[in-house]
């Protein structure tokens, strides 16, 4: 299956918490998207990881997703290894993507820098013939980056309103992680304190400077093309 967008993220919800509702409105307008994760999150306090993989689905399922696929490389272990490397290359080679979009290359979680840094490697080395020649080369897609914990440089925003419903319940499927109930064995982590809430709060910033109601930020380390100044197309 050839994608139009494909979305990493170092954890199931991460790509959620980034830019859920940019996935949401390129599927309903007959995109095909597609979420690989490169971890089953097995270090993360709560839950389990047959938990997240149920979330996971059921989050993919209300985006419209057309596939989502985890790489199984190890959680707190991601580094800019030739087998790291190697997985994610393959990934964007099995699908071929005009767009990928990973991590901002700064946050606090030291796997969302990880990933974003293995991602970008990888679609540098998803074009070259040489690298991996068991496997064909792709034409080289345009890479975007999406914000998790921490704002970055904000280069692009999409106007996420009408689809900031479907937004929150994709992370609501995510319980384990974001809710706390009486009697689990489970932990306070700061994604139990409020934090859809300020993820909330942050995508209401983002779109205050354009009078947009909801907006998800990202950014390139290219410049971004425009054809004429139009107001129009600038929308």
């Amino acid at each position: 299956m050839k994608l139009d967008i494909l979305v990493f993220g170092a954890h199931a919800d991460d790509a959620e918490i980034g830019m859920a509702g940019t996935i949401a409105k390129h599927t309903a307008a007959g995109f095909k998207v597609g979420i690989c994760d490169l971890t089953q999150a097995e270090m993360s306090s709560n839950g389990t990881v047959e938990l997240r993989r149920q979330e996971a689905e059921q989050a993919a399922g209300l985006l419209g997703a057309a596939v989502r696929t985890n790489l199984g490389l190890p959680d707190r272990g991601l580094y800019l290894t030739e087998q790291h490397l190697a997985a994610v290359t393959a990934e964007i080679r099995r699908f071929a993507p005009s767009i990928v979009f990973a991590p901002y290359w700064e946050d606090r979680h030291p796997d969302h820098i990880a990933c974003s840094k293995l991602v970008e490697e990888a679609v540098f080395n998803a074009k070259l013939r040489k690298y991996m020649p068991e496997q064909p080369a792709v034409q080289e897609p345009q890479l975007y980056f999406y914000f998790i914990n921490d704002l970055g440089r904000t280069d692009l925003i999409v106007d996420v309103t009408a689809q900031y419903p479907v937004k929150e319940q994709s992370l609501s499927c995510y319980r384990s992680q974001f809710g706390l109930s009486p009697g689990e064995d489970a932990v306070s982590t700061p994604l139990t304190e409020g934090y859809i809430d300020r993820v909330r709060s942050r995508d209401m910033l983002l779109g205050q400077r354009r009078l947009i109601p909801f907006a998800e930020g990202f950014a390139s380390k290219v410049p971004y093309t425009v054809d004429l100044f139009s107001p129009a197309r600038m929308l």
